[in-house]
Parts: C-alpha cells; structure tokens; sequence
C-alpha cells in the first residue's frame, strides 16, 4: 500500500524551526539585559572602591564626583551611564547612584 503525500509535515517542521528560533532570541535578549544590569552594579561598586580607597588614603571622603575622578578615575561610557554622586560631610559616606541613560531611537 502506498501513502498519500501529506502536506502536514513540511508545515510542522517549519512550525517547529520558527518555536526554536522564537526561544533562541528570547534567551539572548535576556542575558543581553542581565550583562546590562551587571555593569551598571559594576560600575557602582567601583565607584564605591574609589570613595573608599580616597577615604583609607587621605581620611576624608571626596566632596565631588569631579575630585573622586580627577585622583581616582574610572573609565566608563558616559554617554550610557549617569553617576548621581551626593556628598554628605567629610567623614560619612557619600550617596552614590549610577542611572542608565534612556537610548533616544
């Protein structure tokens, strides 16, 4: 006996390779957000590094962002991050916030 033609499985396997390529996506758009997450967290503690050090080698905190990055510099993409630097006094610790940059489209 011969089998008829089906047109079904051409279809299924096209459906089959589009789920796997739908998942494939999604799973590198999640772990492009997570590495974004992670050098915002980065560039934060290495901030906080630097007032720390500043305050270790001198014994007071810096009064500005511009004094911590003019001794103690870090290389960061400006045009992405934003670092809100708060000063309290000169021996309590600083607020320190990095925001990221909305991307204009």
């Amino acid at each position: 006996m011969k089998r008829k033609y089906s047109g079904a499985k051409p279809f299924l396997s096209l459906l089959l390779l589009l789920a796997f390529l739908f998942l494939f996506i999604g799973g590198l758009n999640s772990v492009s957000g997570r590495s974004d997450a992670e050098q915002q967290r980065s560039l934060e503690e290495a901030v906080r590094r630097n007032i720390v050090h500043c305050y270790t080698i001198n014994g007071f905190y810096p009064e500005s962002l511009d004094y911590l990055m003019e001794h103690y510099p870090i290389l960061y993409d400006d045009t992405r991050y934003i670092i809100h630097y708060q000063p309290v006094a000169s021996n309590l610790m600083p607020d320190v916030t990095v925001l990221e940059r909305k991307q204009q489209k």
